[in-house]
Order: structure tokens, then sequence, then C-alpha cells
């Protein structure tokens, strides 16, 4: 449409908009205020505009951390926070927007399909049933929001570089993290082998040329993390495969 020509149907994607930047900010926010809370040196978050014909309007978010970390416990902290904070709005924003979609037969001609992970279909399945063949959820745009937001946790949570998922395998693992970052590089390529989805392989190299295998160390390397904080992490890693579309969109 013509946004020029008719401006009020820019209000149709308020829903969405709205929906997604709370996921978004609140993930961020969680890292921020956990920083805080450390005595590190922290910038806002930023969002990242992106401009059509680009998916969803955003590449998401990110804060500055202007100090390494305490020890640790703290880098844990911090890195956890976001990724849990999000799905505190994520998960409530699937579960009305769901709500709100309707089942219907698949049209014949071209769409969009958004795959599912574990989650979204266990999700779906509790609000749907079992789905008649040749149908499938027509999702509320707040829900395909919360199916966003539980994607770009989903991401974060890879254990490579400094993503979220980066800095708790290094809380975990110590000087292993470099082995576990490219592990988990090879396992996305054979995701995307295995599925035929090329967005795994896009993921992948973006990751090894921009993001890297290395992550910088704590200020503290040797004090040991807390046993608590080891449950949460491998909390985090079975969220991610909970949380991991193998197909994440399909034109069909």
């Amino acid at each position: 449409f013509d946004p020029f020509a008719d401006p009020r149907r820019l209000l149709e994607g308020v829903p969405f908009a709205f929906t997604l930047l709370a996921i978004l900010g609140t993930h961020e926010f969680g890292h921020y205020f956990t920083a805080r809370a450390y005595g590190a040196s922290v910038s806002l978050p930023y969002f990242i505009p992106a401009p059509p014909p680009l998916l969803f309007g955003t590449l998401g978010a990110i804060i500055r951390m202007r100090s390494p970390a305490r020890d640790k416990n703290s880098l844990f902290d911090i890195a956890a926070a976001g990724p849990l904070a999000g799905l505190v709005v994520a998960l409530p924003a699937l579960w009305i927007g769901l709500g709100w979609s309707k089942v219907a037969a698949v049209p014949s001609g071209g769409s969009v399909t958004f795959g599912d992970s574990l989650l979204m279909r266990f999700m779906t399945w509790l609000v749907f049933g079992p789905l008649p063949a040749g149908h499938d959820v027509f999702v509320h745009p707040v829900a395909l929001a919360g199916w966003v937001g539980l994607f770009v946790t989903a991401l974060n949570l890879f254990p490579v570089g400094q993503l979220d998922g980066g800095r708790i395998a290094y809380a975990l693992f110590g000087a292993r993290h470099r082995q576990i970052s490219i592990a988990t590089f090879l396992g996305l390529l054979a995701l995307g082998a295995v599925t035929g989805a090329g967005n795994w392989f896009v993921w992948a190299f973006l990751l090894f040329f921009v993001m890297g295998f290395q992550h910088q160390p704590p200020l503290d390397d040797l004090s040991p993390l807390s046993p608590g904080r080891y449950a949460v992490g491998f909390f985090c890693l079975l969220l991610l495969i909970l949380l991991i579309p193998p197909v994440p969109i399909a034109i069909q």
C-alpha cells in the first residue's frame, strides 16, 4: 500500500511493532539493569531499524558494554538476564496472540510460512488442538511478534562468540568456549544442510565474519561459577533447543 495515499493504514502495524519492541526492549533492559547492579559501565539499548523489503522492520537491539565483567558470576548474570527477561513478555504475547489467531485452509498460491519450534508447536496445540489436514494457523500480528521474540531469543542463545549464549558458555566452560563456538558454527552448517533452510547458512557466516569465536575474559577469570548458576545455564541451553525452528521461514 502507499503510506502517503492512505497513512491511516500505518496504524495496522502498531500491534506487531509495539509487541516486538516491548520484547526486544525488555530483553536489552534485562542486560542493562543487571550490568548496572554490578557496577559495570553500559550504554542504554540501541534499536536497529530494518527498512523494507527486510522482514519485521528491525534487526533487533543491542547495548554496549564499556567495561569487562567483574567475574564469571557477573558475566553469567548479565548474559542470562536478557533472554530470560524477554521471555517474560514474549510468552504471554504469543499466548494472547494465538487466542486472536484463526485456523483456515492453506491457500493454493504462494505464501510465507513461519516454522514451528518445539515450544511454538506445543503452545499451538494447547490453543487449537490437532489441526485438520491442509489447514494451518493464520497468526494475529501479536502472535507473530511473539514468534519473532522467541526466534530472536534462540539466535542470541547460540553459544558462539559474544552472543548471550556465548557469554553463558564462557561462564560455564571457560577456556573451552572457543571449541564450543566452532562446534556450534559447524552445527549450524549441518542444520542448514539437513533441513535445506538457507537461513542457517546466512546466520552461520554472519557469526563467523562479524562475531568470531573469541570472548574477552572477565577481570577475575579464576573464581568458579556458583552451582545454582550452572543449573540456570543448562536451562538456557535447553531453551535453545525448545526455541529453534528447524526451518525458520519458508516461501511456498
